[in-house]
């Protein structure tokens, strides 16, 4: 048998790698993803282990990672004290920014969207490793004013020399500035996109801190012999209330969690694609077998007849079908090497360059990548092979032998199950307030496709019976053949169209949520949004205050009010939190008021979206504590409760109690109201003055800011049907196959159409029309399950904002429309093998 097993299994090389395509295109799905993410935390790694031996810094509560930065410092003095505790060798202060950005000599921002431009104060204290985080490559480091060094990758991208004067921005009260370049660093483990520009210490502190003598942290050095752990209780001894030592590890581990915590969605987002992936592809296994088992039928019953037991039989088709997973996730392995080369390229255009940094690859990934694909291809071949050992050995004495088939109604059945497990989910997730609301859209959503799997031999049939009508119209004999033969074995067309319909369902129902996305956007920038003009940094981050002072300034402007987005904690559940000032932010941002008011706000209010109300169970009036950028905890009272809208975080402070909590006097945007009877042109023209002189600032009215938020949502979409795209290429190949294998399997059948007349052109029409009904049935049934997936997505969001239902009925058609020229191209092949048959050779084929 097994002898048996590799004569069958090298006779069908070709048809069983197509089998194995979707498994290698779904391993390096997997084992590309865990490569990626590996290497990206390597990379990281890299940076987030270049601290001291202890760390003294402002005390946060929760990561300082989550709450955002903070203007909180260490007073110099207090640095200089350290260096007196038993135990440490030397203490240093550091300065450090994250918000500036080098400009190239093209004026163009290096950097930004992603990592952060760093600004920092030099100094040669060692990390916990022993080492200085940076090195010249060439140069000196930076001695007094006016003086800078890059690090070589930023020196590179923006074009610049030893000498030449370098261009800044900075979020600071000094926005713009400029300085010689000395020197070029190379920075310990890399620098994953981020820019690095170090100051002189004195220098660093008139940049950020207008010449005071603080720092933002401190590192301390441990003298030869004593623990970071011992020296850095013997340090928090010493230090006054609101600030802490902790130890490097300690705040390496604290970083590296809060970046695996960020990354994780990048390795869950791919690895999803992968098992929609695998998914679709155990359609084409399935299909493969079951065909290929349908043309051994008699060997397999002369091997029954020979004394081959039922189990025999049935391992003897899950050997081959191990085989075929075993080469396909070998190749799949090598082929996700190639992959993280690709999504580390893509990355490196969002700002993410991990240039230099060598792949990781764990053997946990291989491990991964050949369970994943030992199993997926076992079990889609499992049914196959069990059919394969109920074969009579009575059956090789038959001419004509056919597969025992299970019959329709347990498909029917489970499928009518799944139908009504559907209906309920979606139901449940989309007009209840059912908590994870999107878990069981997610739910109900794949019962209703498992169902539609099931029974699309039955539901199908209309579909087929529509386009037969046609074909029978058009083509006459060769479209009725076409149908004929698309109805011929309703299991394997259904599974072949099944496979499409996945894809198709999932992009459609991406389709009519990013169209309801974006129409949500429009009516809530529309309805509440007041505000001539919006400025706003291009890279997402935020700008110095000092340019909002200068926007208000311009004659014709009525008002103009800034938000601070920053984090915050609130009995224990952390928020995105904007900071304003009241009065100014609703003339030009009017909010629904449920209750409460925004004017005569005092700085110890707090104002909750209704959600974030409804979560707390506060009222105005209510008490809660709130911690601000990680501050301590502070009761403010909620002194208003607005309507959920797009553009406004769920919880509001005042710019003055944030500033005191330690938020950085930097705007996130700022909103511009301008005066009734000025001139629209010559306030625009003067606030472009005002914008033009950073490169990071732009300057947006009302359609260019709805453009800029709808941006987003078509990148994802980008992203998405690109990654999408993977599914509908495997369901292509499928259809390829079915039909090639569909051609093999009717040899005799289309040599006997051939010698009564059938011309080749007219045999190639057959077989397009009926890859095409294939195609459209994939269509139609995953266009019609996508835009119902589309509207429960969208009800099951409208309280996040997506309140808006827009069916994109051009785009779905184009969908439909393309599906049928993939259903032409996928017949190509096949039509074509199948007109160059001998016609007599193929007559007297068994």
């Amino acid at each position: 048998m097994l002898r048996a097993s590799w004569k069958s299994l090298l006779g069908r090389k070709l048809r069983l790698f197509m089998s194995a395509f979707a498994i290698i295109l779904g391993v390096s799905f997997v084992s590309g993803s865990f490569i990626f993410t590996d290497t990206l935390g390597k990379a990281f790694d890299g940076i987030v282990n270049t601290v001291g031996d202890v760390v003294v810094r402002p005390e946060v509560t929760g990561s300082s990672f989550e709450q955002g930065p903070t203007a909180r410092t260490v007073p110099g003095s207090l640095v200089r004290s350290l260096a007196d505790v038993p135990g440490v060798a030397r203490a240093d202060g550091n300065v450090s920014d994250p918000t500036t950005f080098v400009v190239s000599t093209e004026g163009k921002l290096i950097g930004g969207g992603g990592p952060p431009g760093l600004g920092l104060s030099h100094n040669d204290a060692p990390t916990s490793a022993g080492d200085p985080p940076a090195t010249l490559s060439s140069g000196r480091w930076p001695q007094g004013k006016d003086e800078v060094v890059l690090d070589s990758s930023t020196a590179d991208r923006a074009g610049y020399k030893l000498g030449d004067t370098v261009q800044l921005v900075t979020s600071s009260a000094t926005p713009k500035l400029s300085a010689k370049l000395v020197g070029i660093a190379q920075f310990k483990g890399g620098t994953v996109g981020a820019t690095l520009a170090f100051f002189d210490t004195k220098s660093a502190q008139q940049i950020y801190y207008g010449g005071k003598d603080q720092y933002s942290d401190a590192w301390v050095t441990a003298k030869p012999g004593v623990s970071p752990a011992d020296l850095a209780r013997a340090v928090q001894a010493k230090l006054p209330s609101g600030y802490q030592a902790v130890t490097g590890d300690a705040v390496a581990k604290e970083s590296q969690d809060s970046v695996t915590k960020a990354l994780s969605f990048i390795n869950v987002f791919l690895l999803i694609f992968a098992g929609i992936a695998l998914f679709v592809g155990s359609f084409l296994i399935i299909n493969t077998f079951s065909i290929l088992v349908a043309q051994r039928s008699r060997e397999l019953a002369l091997l029954r007849a020979l004394g081959a037991g039922r189990r025999q039989v049935t391992r003897s088709v899950l050997f081959e079908a191990f085989v075929v997973g075993l080469v396909g996730s070998t190749l799949g392995l090598g082929l996700g090497f190639v992959l993280a080369i690709g999504i580390t390229k893509l990355f490196g255009q969002f700002g993410l360059d991990l240039t230099g940094s060598p792949l990781v690859f764990r053997p946990t990934t291989a491990l991964i990548a050949y369970a994943v694909g030992l199993v997926v291809t076992m079990l889609a071949a499992y049914l196959p092979a069990r059919r394969a050992g109920k074969m009579p050995p009575v059956a090789a004495m038959r001419d004509d032998v056919t597969l025992p088939e299970s019959t329709m109604r347990w498909r029917l059945m489970v499928g009518l199950v799944l139908f009504l497990f559907g209906l309920w989910a979606t139901w449940l997730g989309a007009f209840t307030s059912a908590d994870h609301g999107s878990y069981w859209v997610g739910s109900g959503v794949f019962g209703l496709v498992m169902a539609a799997i099931l029974t699309s031999p039955v539901i199908g049939r209309p579909v087929i019976a529509l386009l037969g009508a046609l074909y029978r119209s058009v083509f006459g004999a060769v479209g009725l053949m076409a149908e004929q033969n698309a109805v011929r074995n309703p299991r394997r067309t259904a599974a072949t169209a099944s496979a499409l319909m996945i894809g198709l369902t999932l992009v459609s129902m991406m389709s009519v949520f990013g169209a309801s996305a974006k129409a949500s956007v429009d009516r809530s920038i529309g309805e509440n949004f007041v505000a001539d003009y919006v400025v706003s940094n291009a890279i997402g981050q935020p700008f110095s205050a000092t340019i909002t002072r200068e926007l208000a300034a311009v004659p014709g402007v009525e008002a103009a009010a800034s938000m601070r987005y920053t984090g915050s904690t609130i009995e224990g559940d952390r928020s995105w939190t904007g900071a304003v000032v009241p009065d100014q932010f609703a003339e030009v941002v009017p909010l629904q008021m449920k209750s409460g008011s925004f004017g005569g706000a005092g700085d110890r209010s707090v104002f909750l979206d209704e959600d974030k109300a409804a979560a707390l169970d506060a009222r105005v009036g209510s008490r809660v504590d709130v911690a601000i950028a990680g501050g301590k905890p502070q009761p403010l009272t909620v002194a208003g409760i607005f309507a959920k809208q797009a553009i406004t975080p769920p919880v509001l402070v005042t710019q003055a109690a944030a500033t005191a909590a330690g938020v950085p006097v930097q705007d996130t945007a700022t909103y511009i109201l301008r005066k009734p009877g000025a001139s629209a042109a010559t306030v625009e023209s003067a606030l472009a003055k005002v914008v033009d002189a950073q490169p990071s600032v732009t300057l947006k009215d009302q359609g260019a800011f709805a453009a800029e938020q709808r941006k987003p949502i078509d990148q994802m979409l980008y992203i998405i049907y690109a990654l999408l795209g993977l599914a509908v290429v495997i369901a292509v190949l499928g259809i390829v196959n079915t039909l090639a294998l569909s051609v093999i399997e009717r040899t005799r059948e289309i040599g006997l159409l051939r010698a009564v007349g059938l011309s080749r052109r007219q045999l190639r029409s057959m077989l397009r029309l009926e890859s095409v009904a294939i195609a459209l049935l994939g269509a139609v049934l995953g266009v019609l399950l996508g835009l119902g997936a589309g509207w429960v997505l969208q009800r099951s969001l409208a309280d996040q904002g997506i309140d808006v239902l827009s069916i994109p009925a051009a785009q779905l058609a184009v969908f439909v429309v393309l599906s049928g020229l993939v259903g032409v191209l996928a017949a190509l092949w096949p039509g074509r093998r199948a007109a160059r048959l001998d016609v007599l050779r193929a007559i007297t084929t068994e």
